[in-house]
């Protein structure tokens, strides 16, 4: 009984043997015969080798540290300038949801809402950051007693409802940096603010944590660089990419010379609503949003831009307009840049050339709702192209095409060998490797982007700007972002997006910018540190 056993073990092994004679050639053959086996799934066993072969592996980049504090940390004090929707949102990822829409949330929940479902988990898996936000300065009075209410008694991550009552409202900036007792500040103002403020939170010594676009000028790029320098506060900008695992395995990827030389990279927007294009002045219904001078201060909300009327339209839309904005540069350009130059490490481009224009969207704006430009980097031989519609639907992603294979990443990734591979020949040519499909797919299978309530948060999702999946949890990057932040403060190190990586990003941002508007091509000059 025991030879014949043995006998039928051997002929299993002859069988298996047979069945994978085909696939001989590629290393590491062995630790996939079972799971081939396991899974009777051709393809998925060639895959998983092929990856191995190449040093590939689905494990996140990262490891989600314990952090959850409370009386261990002692707490940071943070005042907040600006609490719109993006100034709410800091809120959110800082750990403060409104109870109204708490409550609604939970209601969507109970009736069986899969993406109310992921925002609620999203929400709990945040970190309790300790901090507690003592100052509000907004303009706009609603807006801020919408926030002393959200960060004096909102939910917390943890399902209490935070107790706080020393939640103070300033109707200038100027007078909450001068109170003593905040240590840092979170500027969620529109851009055209955002330079001077974070200059005059570093002079008082606050740590800064800015929302994107860092300054509409050169200028003022110089002028915040040297503030923040001096002044030795942790500065964070509100480039929350750095804390996407997907944007992490790319560049993982690209250092182990998976794609071969990489000569382009095309990145877009594609944008199709009223919203999408910042025509934000109406609500849902379609009725004007609220507002008028008795409750706006419009004159400190124009600041130092040229004076003109009371307009909704600006108020709410103002990206719409270069007095206020880069327009495309700043908002989504921006983005696109930050997500490439910490996959690529490439810096600051040696020559941009933009060109668009108003070709759909004929209400008043300067912002181009076609827009195309390309950032030429020589030292490194590749080419970066952006192009954007705010009048089409059609998604397009990031794509890195190398000379064995390309990659595309938003909230997934892919990697898809070129048939023409030197790298991949051998593979190709025995049917390891199908070129007319990816061959490596991170995470295993394509994040599906269910959880969103507008087309414009669908664009931001699709492209890995909402969230990622740490250690099994889906989580908000602008959690992380904000929490590496306050992290940086408590224990000192240094932030994803600081001082040195902001001004490579800005550097970028405006040359595109400034090639549009000057209508020609801009050089940067790297000895003086000046765009020609």
């Amino acid at each position: 009984m025991k030879d014949k056993h043995n006998e039928e073990e051997s002929n299993k092994k002859i069988t298996r043997r047979n069945a994978l004679i085909g696939l001989a050639a590629v290393p590491l053959l062995g630790l996939f015969t079972y799971d081939y086996w396991k899974n009777k799934t051709l393809e998925n066993a060639k895959n998983k080798i092929v990856q191995l072969d190449l040093g590939l592996t689905g494990d996140a980049p990262s490891i989600l540290p314990n952090t959850s504090v409370g009386s261990k940390e002692r707490t940071v004090k943070v005042g907040i300038i600006g609490v719109g929707n993006r100034g709410d949102a800091l809120l959110k990822a800082a750990g403060f949801y409104s109870q109204d829409a708490y409550s609604e949330l939970i209601s969507k929940v109970n009736s069986g809402d899969k993406g109310a479902v992921k925002k609620l988990e999203r929400f709990q898996n945040q970190s309790l950051l300790d901090i507690e936000v003592i100052g509000i300065c907004d303009v706009y009075d609603q807006r801020a007693e919408e926030g002393i209410q959200l960060v004096s008694r909102g939910m917390q991550p943890n399902g209490k409802t935070v107790k706080n009552k020393n939640v103070k409202r300033y109707r200038k900036y100027q007078d909450l940096l001068k109170n003593t007792d905040i240590e840092a500040v979170i500027i969620a103002t529109p851009d055209f603010h955002h330079a001077q403020m974070t200059i005059d939170a570093a002079n008082a010594g606050k740590h800064v944590y800015c929302e994107k676009a860092m300054t509409l000028t050169e200028e003022e790029m110089h002028h915040v660089y040297a503030a923040v320098k001096k002044s030795g506060v942790v500065f964070q900008l509100g480039h929350q990419n750095s804390k996407n695992e997907t944007f992490k395995k790319a560049k993982e990827i690209i250092k182990k010379n998976v794609l071969g030389k990489v000569t382009l990279i095309e990145t877009t927007t594609n944008r199709n609503t009223p919203h999408g294009a910042w025509i934000r002045h109406f609500e849902k219904d379609g009725t004007l949003k609220p507002g008028d001078t008795s409750n706006i201060d419009w004159k400190q909300w124009l600041g130092a831009t040229p004076y003109v009327p009371f307009s909704k339209e600006r108020f709410y839309g103002w990206p719409r307009w270069f007095a206020y904005d880069t327009g495309l540069a700043g908002q989504l350009f921006s983005h696109e840049v930050d997500a490439l130059n910490q996959i690529m490490g490439f810096g600051i481009p040696k020559s941009v050339t933009s060109s668009g224009g108003i070709y759909f969207h004929k209400e008043e704006r300067d912002m181009p709702d076609t827009f195309q430009s390309v950032l030429e980097f020589p030292d490194r031989d590749f080419t970066m192209l952006y192009s954007a519609s705010l009048a089409s639907s059609r998604s397009r992603g990031r794509v890195f095409m190398g000379s064995d294979a390309s990659m595309q990443v938003g909230s997934s990734l892919e990697i898809t060998a070129n048939k023409d591979s030197i790298q991949y020949k051998n593979k190709i040519k025995n049917g390891m490797i199908d070129s007319r499909s990816p061959f490596y797919t991170y995470p295993n299978e394509k994040i599906k982007v269910d959880a969103v309530s507008s087309a414009t948060e669908q664009y931001y999702a699709e492209r890995g700007l909402i969230d990622t999946m740490v250690q099994g949890k889906s989580m908000d990057i602008t959690h992380l972002h904000m929490k590496e932040w306050i992290d940086v403060i408590r224990h000192g190190g240094t932030t994803g997006c600081n001082i040195e990586k902001a001004f490579q990003d800005t550097a970028a941002v405006i040359m595109v910018h400034k090639s549009y508007v000057e209508n020609r091509k801009v050089e940067w000059d790297p000895d003086n540190k000046r765009i020609v």
